[in-house]
């Protein structure tokens, strides 16, 4: 007789159906919804101008930790940027990467709970790329870069 033999068949199938619910549970370590992406809103990512002569752009984060859009070009001048979460989970953040762009940009969200919208406002002169990040998941790659034309 064999050591697999002298294992009941229902103890094998317990077993197997056991080992692939944890197989499946693992999920390969990527971010969670990947797959179910959420619907973008209208006008978000597009750069506008207000009567006061601000640029205007609104970005969405949602529970699949991205951006979108995660990237956008400003010229140089003020702007007001709006971070909306659309996440039914995920709790998210923004900033501008310290040290990373051509100059420092401080203004940041440091916080977004499922629902929020907040807005911020600053200046750019300087042209070149600005990476920007949501600090809670820069490791799960939810990460982008505000272009200032020159």
């Amino acid at each position: 007789m064999t050591e697999s033999s002298l294992v009941p068949p229902a103890t094998k199938l317990v077993v197997t159906v056991a080992s692939t619910v944890l197989l499946a549970g693992c999920g390969g370590g990527s971010p969670a919804a990947k797959g179910a992406a959420q619907a973008t809103s209208a006008g978000v990512g597009t750069v506008t101008v207000a009567p006061d002569g601000v640029q205007q752009v609104t970005l969405q984060t949602q529970d699949d930790y991205v951006f979108t859009p995660d990237h956008f070009t400003v010229a140089p001048g003020k702007v007001r940027l709006t971070v909306v979460n659309v996440a039914k989970q995920a709790t998210h953040n923004f900033a501008f990467t310290p040290d990373a762009g051509p100059a420092r940009i401080d203004a940041g969200i440091s916080l977004l709970t499922p629902g929020d919208r907040k807005t911020i406002d600053f200046d750019v002169v300087t042209p070149g790329d600005y990476p920007f990040q949501c600090s809670f998941h820069v490791q799960l790659g939810q990460v982008g870069t505000m272009t200032v034309r020159g």
